[in-house]
C-alpha cells in the first residue's frame, strides 16, 4: 500500500504457502545448492493449521523428492488395504465391483494420511535443510518490479476494521526475490491476481470446483477396519449437484469422513453442508458412526477442472504450484502427489535460472515438464470425466468415463479434450426457476448445524481488524442476488458466514461473521455476481485443523 515504510529482505526465492508443493519446492531447492536462500511464509498459525486434504496419498511425489522417507520416520503408516466403491440410494447400496475400474482407479500401494501432518514432518526436512519458515505471516500484497514480481508483503497486523493503521499498526516486511512461487492452495488471493494482471487463463479452460466439508470420527473398535478406503456416489445428491464421498479408516479407531459437492450445481436453494450432514444418515454410514463421536471439522474448496483448465503457469518473476495451478485428478480424489512434484519441478527450474546469472524472468522449462512430464500425463487420462459428469449426470458419465480411462490408458481417446463452458459461478440458476429444499434439522448425534461444526475447526480471528471477505459492491447482495438468486450466500458457505436479517419493519441486511471463516473460499468461486472477494487476514488467522 502507498505511502507504508518497510524493510526489505533478500532471498534467492521466496514461497508462499507452507503446503505439499511449497515444501517440496524448497526442499529440493536445498538439495540442489546448499547456498540457494529460500523462505516458506505461512499464513497459518503453523504449518499444517490451514491443511484440509482426504486424503489417500499417492507416494510418488514423496518418493521422488525424500527417496528414504520410511526411514526418516515419515507420518504415512496406514497402507490401503481394502477399496471399496458404492452407488446409493435412500435406503440402501450398490456395490460396484473394482474389476472394470481403469488400473488408475487402484489405491493399493497408497496411503490414508493426515496432509497436516505430513505437511508439518516435511518442514521439520526442509528446516534440516536450511530452509527458513515463518507460520503466522500472511501474504498481503505483491511487489511489482517493473512488468516482474519482485517479492510479498508479510506479517502486516494491526490495521483497525475500516483498514487505517491502528495504534499498534506493524507494517510488515518485504521479501524479494529472485523468483516468488505461489503455492496458496485454491483461489489464493495472489494467484488470482497474477491470474488477472498477465491473463493466465488466456486459451484454457475454466477452472471447476468443488466444495470437500471433512469431519473426523472416533468409531467403536469393533466397527474399525484400519486401511479401508470407501467411497460413495448418488444419494442425497441425485440430480440436484454432482459429488460423492469418501470414508477412509486410519489408525487409533478413527475415521475421515467426508463430502464433496461439485460447485457447477443450478439449484441456489442447494446447500452443500446440509447435503453432508444428511448423507450421514445413510444406512450404511449411520450405522458405522453409531456410538462414535465427531472430534473435529473443516472444509475448502478443491480444483476440479483438471488437464484443460491448468492456466498458464509462469508469469515474469514467479509460477505457480500445486493447488494454485489446478493439478487435482478428479476421479482419483488425489492431487497431493502432483502438488510435491510441480514443487520439485518448479525448484529445478528456478535452480538452473539462478545458476545461469537469471532472475525475474519466465521459468517456461518448469511449464514445458509440467505439461509434458508425470503430471500432465497423470491429468491427460482423466480429463474428459469432469466434463462429462456435468454435461450428462451420474449414471452415464460412469459408463464413459470409465470407458474413455480405458483407452487413454492406450494413448487415445475417441472424445478427444472436452470442454466445461461456465464457470460454476455462471451455473448457478435463478431462484424462480428452482424449488427450495427442506432439510432436515440437525439431531447433535450423527449430524450437526453449521456454527457447532465450526467449533470444531478451532478458527479464530481478530475481530477488530479489517474484514477479509469483501464486496466489490455493498449493494449487490441485497439488491440483486437476494431477488434474482434468494442471496445463496446463506447456504453454499459451509461455515455460517453470510446471513440475510430481515428485522420487522426494516429492510433486509446482508451480514459478513467473517470470524467464522475457515477460509474455504466458496464464496470467492460460486457467488453468481462475483461479487465476493476473499482476502488474506492478518497472519495466524482462521482455522487451526489439528489431523486433517
Amino acid at each position: 500500500m502507498s505511502g507504508i515504510e518497510r524493510e526489505a529482505m533478500e532471498y534467492d526465492v521466496v514461497i508462499v504457502g507452507a503446503g505439499p508443493a511449497g515444501l517440496s519446492a524448497a526442499i529440493r531447492l536445498k538439495q540442489l545448492d546448499a547456498d540457494c536462500s529460500v523462505v516458506v511464509l505461512e499464513k497459518g498459525s503453523e504449518v499444517g493449521a490451514h491443511i484440509l486434504s482426504g486424503a489417500v496419498l499417492d507416494p510418488v511425489g514423496l518418493d521422488a523428492l525424500i527417496p528414504d522417507w520410511r526411514k526418516r520416520g515419515a507420518p504415512i503408516t496406514v497402507p490401503v488395504r481394502k477399496d471399496n466403491f458404492y452407488l446409493l440410494g435412500p435406503a440402501g447400496q450398490i456395490r460396484i465391483p473394482n474389476w472394470p475400474m481403469p488400473p488408475l482407479m487402484n489405491n493399493h500401494g497408497n496411503y490414508i494420511v493426515s496432509m497436516a501432518n505430513v505437511c508439518r514432518w516435511m518442514a521439520e526436512q526442509a528446516e534440516a535443510l536450511g530452509v527458513e519458515i515463518f507460520a503466522g505471516m500472511a501474504c498481503s500484497e505483491l511487489v511489482y518490479e517493473g512488468d516482474r514480481v519482485k517479492g510479498v508483503v508479510a506479517g502486516e497486523f494491526g490495521r483497525n476494521p475500516d483498514g487505517s493503521p491502528g495504534e499498534g499498526y506493524e507494517p510488515g516486511m518485504e521479501l524479494h526475490a529472485k523468483y516468488v512461487f505461489l503455492s496458496e492452495g485454491v483461489r489464493g488471493s495472489l494467484s488470482k491476481e497474477v491470474m488477472a494482471k498477465y491473463d493466465l487463463s488466456k486459451d484454457h479452460e475454466p477452472q471447476k470446483f468443488g466444495l470437500g466439508m471433512k469431519e473426523i470420527w472416533e468409531i467403536d473398535p469393533e466397527k474399525h477396519r484400519e486401511g479401508t478406503v470407501t467411497h460413495t456416489m448418488g444419494w442425497p445428491l441425485g440430480s440436484n449437484a454432482g459429488g460423492g464421498s469418501f470414508i477412509y479408516h486410519l489408525d487409533n479407531n478413527q475415521v475421515y469422513v467426508g463430502f464433496v459437492v461439485h460447485l457447477n450445481y443450478e439449484n441456489p436453494y442447494l446447500s452443500p453442508y446440509q447435503e453432508f450432514q444428511r448423507f450421514k444418515q445413510h444406512p450404511m454410514v449411520a450405522e458405522l458412526l453409531k456410538g462414535g463421536k465427531r472430534v473435529a471439522y473443516g472444509a475448502r474448496a478443491i480444483s476440479e477442472g483438471g488437464y484443460q483448465s491448468i492456466p498458464k503457469l509462469t508469469f515474469p518473476g514467479g509460477v505457480l504450484l500445486g493447488c494454485s495451478a489446478g493439478l487435482v485428478n478428479v476421479p482419483r480424489i488425489k492431487g497431493n502427489h502432483n502438488a510435491m512434484l510441480s514443487g520439485k519441478q518448479a525448484a529445478e527450474a528456478a535452480h538452473a535460472a539462478i545458476g545461469a546469472g537469471r532472475a525475474g524472468d519466465e521459468l517456461t522449462d518448469y511449464e514445458i515438464k509440467l505439461r509434458d512430464g508425470p503430471i500432465g500425463r497423470d491429468l491427460k487420462k482423466v480429463r474428459n470425466v469432469k466434463p462429462m459428469w456435468s454435461k450428462y449426470g451420474l449414471l452415464p458419465s460412469l459408463t464413459l468415463g470409465g470407458f474413455d480411462m480405458w483407452t487413454n490408458t492406450l494413448g487415445f481417446s475417441v472424445f478427444g479434450t472436452m470442454g466445461h463452458g461456465k464457470t460454476d459461478a455462471a451455473a448457478t440458476g435463478e431462484a424462480r426457476k428452482h424449488t427450495p429444499i427442506d432439510y432436515p434439522k440437525a439431531d447433535g448425534v450423527l449430524s450437526f448445524d453449521r456454527l457447532t461444526n465450526v467449533a470444531y475447526s478451532f478458527t479464530n480471528h481478530e475481530e477488530s481488524q479489517p474484514a477479509h471477505l469483501t464486496l466489490k459492491d455493498p449493494a449487490v447482495p441485497i439488491s440483486v442476488n437476494l431477488p434474482k438468486y434468494a442471496e445463496p450466500a446463506q447456504r453454499y458457505c459451509p461455515a455460517g458466514v453470510y446471513e440475510v436479517v430481515a428485522e420487522d419493519g426494516k429492510d433486509p441486511r446482508f451480514v459478513i461473521n467473517f470470524q467464522n471463516c475457515v477460509h474455504c473460499k466458496t464464496c470467492d468461486i460460486k457467488d453468481p455476481s462475483q461479487n465476493i472477494h476473499w482476502v488474506t487476514p492478518q497472519g495466524g488467522d482462521g482455522p487451526n485443523y489439528p489431523n486433517m
